[in-house]
């Protein structure tokens, strides 16, 4: 028995020491592959528009604004549906018996591979993209960010929703009961009392989603049309530093651009961990409250 705890306790020393090691090798690892990019074009690299790989002018500018643009309204888009079945799955329908069905329902949702994502974008989005691009007299192609937007709005509404109901459904049922022998109503209780109360859970969990959509790849290289483009019309073709790297690695025979490449990776993994950072310590400020 002791000799069974050890080894649990050595896989659990090795694992909490491998985690950190694997995360900076691979910020050492594309730090140094980006370094002749960073040395030929210095600082315009992450402000400049133009990109340019037969002229070898890399600028990092339009996929920054691609992602970014994407992963806001498509968190925005899906903030609302999310919370939504959060409350239903997690309070009204709580002890109903369809909840385990829709509970179920939402995980295998969330289970789905994202190029099959991207085909069913292609299939039912582009039709309703392609006429509202023809309404505005825009090319009809259907590629677009808000092609891509709609399939990442979907994609993230199972991951939000799901921690959303657990920490719902956690809500202490003497809160609720001193509430409504107060006279709230359901609605006072849900929005005065259990939402503040799962507020942590519930922010932790659009963190987690907006982490997945940040670095979303394959189904939102099959939607935005990969077009090197800063607008912010949701008509408009795009691309993000994900679909860039997809799009364009395998081809990166040039050196120096693979490490224009390898620059815009080490950009995605640093705002990736930043976000997961400000996440955590935003979700203590608010547990404290």
């Amino acid at each position: 028995m002791k000799n069974k705890n050890n080894f649990f306790n050595f896989i659990l020393v090795f694992i909490s020491f491998i985690i950190p090691v694997f995360l900076v090798a691979s910020f050492v690892v594309l730090l140094v592959e980006s370094l002749p990019v960073l040395k030929l074009i210095g600082l315009k690299f992450f402000v400049t528009e133009d990109w340019n790989v037969v002229r070898e002018k890399y600028g990092f500018m339009p996929f920054l604004w691609g992602t970014l643009f994407t992963s806001v309204v498509a968190m925005i888009i899906s903030f609302f549906f999310s919370l939504s079945l959060s409350i239903v799955l997690g309070e009204i329908l709580r002890k109903s018996k369809i909840n385990s069905f829709f509970s179920s329902l939402i995980e295998i949702i969330s289970s789905i591979p994202s190029v099959v994502m991207g085909l069913w974008g292609i299939i039912f989005i582009f039709p309703i993209v392609i006429k509202i691009q023809s309404f505005f007299s825009l090319t009809p192609s259907g590629v677009s960010f808000l092609s891509a937007i709609i399939v990442l709005s979907f994609m993230i509404i199972p991951f939000s929703c799901t921690l959303g109901k657990e920490v719902i459904a956690m809500c202490p049922q003497s809160l609720k009961e001193a509430a409504y022998a107060l006279g709230s109503t359901r609605l006072e209780v849900i929005f005065k009392v259990i939402l503040p109360y799962a507020r942590s859970g519930i922010f932790a969990g659009f963190m987690l989603s907006f982490s997945r959509v940040i670095g979303e790849t394959m189904a939102v290289t099959m939607l935005i049309g990969n077009t090197i483009n800063i607008t912010p019309n949701l008509l408009a073709p795009g691309s993000t530093m994900s679909s860039l790297i997809a799009n364009e690695f395998g081809e990166a025979g040039e050196k120096l651009h693979s490490s224009a490449l390898m620059a815009v990776g080490l950009v995605l993994l640093v705002i990736t961990f930043t976000i997961n950072i400000f996440g955590k310590y935003i979700i203590k400020k608010i547990s404290l409250r």
